[in-house]
């Protein structure tokens, strides 16, 4: 988004008009996520993707018509100009369903449906976003994707009543929300952007985009409105604590992935950078001690991985480890190491049942050997977890993890 944005500002300086289109829902399989955005200028200039390919012809068409651009500007690319003026400068969320039929007419051969809401207008505080995502700052955009009008629903008087005089907010309305708090534009109406911008904290600290359902006057229990949440955040941490082997193949796979990887021992001779260049970080220092100086900023999108195996550094890592919100705690070693590990754990005064969030012995039982082979069986039992999946981890299996 950073890109698109820098690339949608050039244009608008330009005196372009410029149309936005974002994914909003996904049913079924699809190419992108929800958030995934694509920009359109006036002269059918393109930025971003929304489906890989499959429907950006189609939504090129729906931005073009509802910025009102020229017959010729269409026509140039193959386009004909929308039927109906009066659509023009209106958002609106359009779906590419699949069917044989629709598949092939815009491509989208995955067998999912995609919604893409398409905003002929920028929002008001476009310059801010583009701002605070140049320094990488949390922040969350809620945009009101599609409405529907209940107040003639008479099977909740309650609703009826608190909807007296409310308007509904327009389709493509939106705020920011960023990391302390501080609301920028509104959906139109105080009671609802109270309690989106309070959904909207709740996805920042998640890390991850989502839509709900609310009243137009914000109640939770109704569907008038639907919200998208795009979060926009720093890259998820992966904390190694160990300069070992299986360090250096585990911070590749993690960068691959797309976190930001510290690597910290207490050894200087081993924790050098030369040693990961990978890593973004290579601190030399005890894993407990550096867990405390970072532990407030960890959240359950980020993730902690004690590979030392060792008492005199694993354990005080995995008991300030236990003290943060961080979303994945793995420790390497056998089983039988592991279950002196909790032993040693539970005679300090961990509660047993907080043990539970350690993953060890650590990774998905996928008959993993080498280094690379054990990076990719950690980093997915961190997908895992984080997507609330039940598959099968050697903490939950019986028997040797290395088959002869």
């Amino acid at each position: 988004m950073k890109e698109i944005l820098t690339q949608v500002l050039s244009w608008r300086d330009q005196g372009l008009k410029v149309a936005l289109a974002k994914v909003v829902a996904v049913e079924g399989s699809s190419p992108r996520e929800v958030g995934a955005t694509m920009a359109v200028n006036e002269r059918a200039e393109v930025a971003g993707s929304v489906s890989g390919g499959c429907v950006e012809g189609a939504v090129v068409q729906e931005a073009l018509g509802a910025m009102g651009a020229s017959e010729a500007t269409m026509k140039s690319v193959g386009i004909l100009p929308p039927g109906d003026d009066s659509l023009i400068g209106c958002a609106r969320t359009v779906t590419f369903g699949y069917s044989d039929d629709e598949a092939f007419a815009v491509g989208l051969t995955c067998g999912g449906t995609l919604h893409i809401l398409v905003q002929p207008e920028l929002p008001s505080f476009i310059d801010l976003l583009a701002e605070k995502l140049s320094k990488d700052e949390p922040l969350v955009v809620a945009t009101v994707f599609a409405t529907e009008d209940l107040s003639q629903d008479t099977t909740s008087e309650y609703f009826a009543e608190m909807n007296q005089g409310v308007m509904l907010p327009s389709t493509g309305a939106s705020m920011m929300v960023d990391s302390k708090g501080e609301v920028f534009g509104s959906l139109g109406n105080a009671d609802l952007d109270r309690v989106v911008k309070r959904d909207a904290q709740a996805a920042l600290e998640h890390g991850r985009s989502t839509r709900r359902h609310f009243g137009r006057s914000g109640q939770s229990r109704a569907q008038e409105v639907g919200v998208v949440f795009e979060v926009y955040a720093p890259p998820p941490r992966m904390l190694i604590f160990g300069a070992v082997d299986f360090t250096a193949a585990l911070a590749r796979v993690s960068k691959v992935l797309g976190y930001q990887v510290t690597v910290c021992d207490a050894r200087p001779i081993f924790a050098t950078k030369e040693r990961f260049p990978m890593a973004d970080q290579v601190e030399v220092d005890w894993p407990d001690r550096y867990i405390e100086k970072v532990g407030a900023e960890l959240g359950p999108s980020d993730a902690i991985c004690v590979l030392t195996h060792d008492p005199k550094f694993d354990v005080p890592a995995i008991t300030e480890a236990l003290k943060t919100k961080v979303g994945y705690i793995g420790a390497m070693g056998s089983r039988r190491t592991h279950s002196e590990r909790l032993n040693r754990l539970i005679e300090t005064g961990i509660d047993p049942k907080d043990l539970d969030r350690v993953m060890g012995p650590i990774g998905l039982d996928i008959g993993a050997t080498s280094p690379e082979e054990t990076a990719i069986s950690i980093m997915a039992e961190v997908i895992a977890c984080s997507a609330k999946k039940n598959l099968a981890s050697l903490k939950d299996s019986q028997g040797p993890i290395h088959v002869r």
